[in-house]
């Protein structure tokens, strides 16, 4: 019964950036049939860690969707998918550019049988020159510059700890499908959706790519330190380091007042955010000498009381305990197999877990007999 409820979604995706983007239509209310080679997606063999046998990154981003497995080599089973595409109101695949048109899956073949299909593709570097690249995330945060970005200053750059452009073009994609489906509604007619992960990541880089396009200034290294802001990272403390931020003017103010350090704002090399930024290193020990007076947990309480952001740094264990105490709900059940929550929140067309990540082909016999009907 959620906000997308009625909508027919044939996911032809599989991996992380496709199947991320339809389980939040699932979650909405969307009915998503997870179409599966025989060998089933990837990430079912993608593991430690498991559940129960079954790899956890796989249940992470599968609840909510059927899954029929289909080898598009055999006739029988084409027709299946033609069939499903055929009456799918959204067709989400992350094959390489191309590669679904000796199947007559290809957007312009199933638009001809289906005019209001939006049908949504997935690469790593688009339809152009670079078609023919796979589009493995790692590469995409290699050549656009984010392992550039991060890591020690004196030390070799390193990946994101997850698949961060994959995650955000499922995210696009999903936007990119709404918007279309909007678009339908308005026209009668569907359209071809195209995100890539390159771009995705580019658009993702946000201050560095606008300082390096607007400003034709190439970002570097900094370790947890910010380009642009001061204090913004890491800090040391009496038992150890505290996130500490002044993202304006006011919260530096309220910073120095909590730490005893009243004048500090005066000083003319600490009044505004570009002087603090400036002159990092002159202002980095005032703040480190106050700070290891006390622990991070005592400063964490009244730094927040006094509307300064900070934060520990937490395990993944830390981040659900404080999303639970905090009332959130982080962690939902279904099938017995517990997930994350869907973050959207709706005043009256809430998310729903109706169904546990698939088994292969657990929902093939149903849906064959379905798409056989007519």
């Amino acid at each position: 019964m959620g906000p997308l409820s009625g909508l027919l979604v044939a996911d032809f995706s599989r991996i992380l950036a496709g199947p991320y983007a339809t389980m939040l239509l699932a979650d909405l209310g969307a009915q998503v049939i997870k179409v599966e080679g025989p060998s089933g997606d990837d990430t079912r063999t993608w593991m430690p860690p498991v559940r129960d046998g079954v790899s956890t990154y796989y249940l992470g981003i599968n609840r909510n969707k059927r899954s029929i497995a289909l080898d598009l080599k055999q006739p029988g089973d084409l027709d299946v998918a033609r069939r499903l595409a055929t009456r799918a109101d959204v067709m989400i695949e992350n094959f390489r550019p191309g590669g679904l048109k000796r199947f007559g899956l290809d957007y312009d073949t199933v638009a001809a049988a289906n005019e209001r299909i939006v049908y949504a593709s997935i690469s790593g570097f688009g339809t152009g020159a670079g078609a023919g690249y796979p589009g493995y995330d790692l590469m995409i945060q290699a050549i656009s510059g984010l392992m550039s970005l991060t890591g020690d200053p004196e030390g070799p750059p390193y990946r994101a700890g997850i698949s961060v452009f994959d995650v955000m073009a499922g995210m696009h994609a999903d936007i990119g499908i709404l918007a279309a489906l909007h678009h339908r509604d308005a026209t009668g007619n569907g359209q071809h959706v195209e995100v890539n992960l390159l771009s995705s990541a580019l658009s993702g880089l946000v201050n560095h790519s606008s300082g390096y396009v607007a400003g034709g200034t190439v970002g570097y290294r900094m370790g947890n330190a910010h380009p642009s802001l001061f204090p913004y990272e890491p800090l040391p403390t009496a038992d150890g380091e505290l996130v500490v931020i002044a993202g304006n003017d006011g919260q530096f103010r309220k910073l120095c007042q909590v730490l005893d350090l009243p004048g500090l704002p005066d000083d003319p090399r600490f009044g505004r955010n570009q002087d603090r930024t400036a002159n990092r290193e002159a202002l980095r020990p005032i703040l480190v000498e106050r700070l290891a007076r006390r622990t991070k947990d005592e400063w964490f309480r009244d730094l927040l009381a006094a509307g300064v952001p900070c934060a520990p740094i937490n395990t993944i264990d830390g981040g659900v305990a404080l999303a639970e105490e905090l009332g959130l709900d982080p962690v939902v059940t279904v099938g017995g197999i517990p997930g994350v929550r869907n973050p959207i929140t709706f005043s009256g067309t809430p998310a729903g877990y109706e169904l546990p990540p698939p088994g292969l082909d657990q929902h093939g016999e149903e849906i064959r007999e379905w798409l056989m009907k007519d």
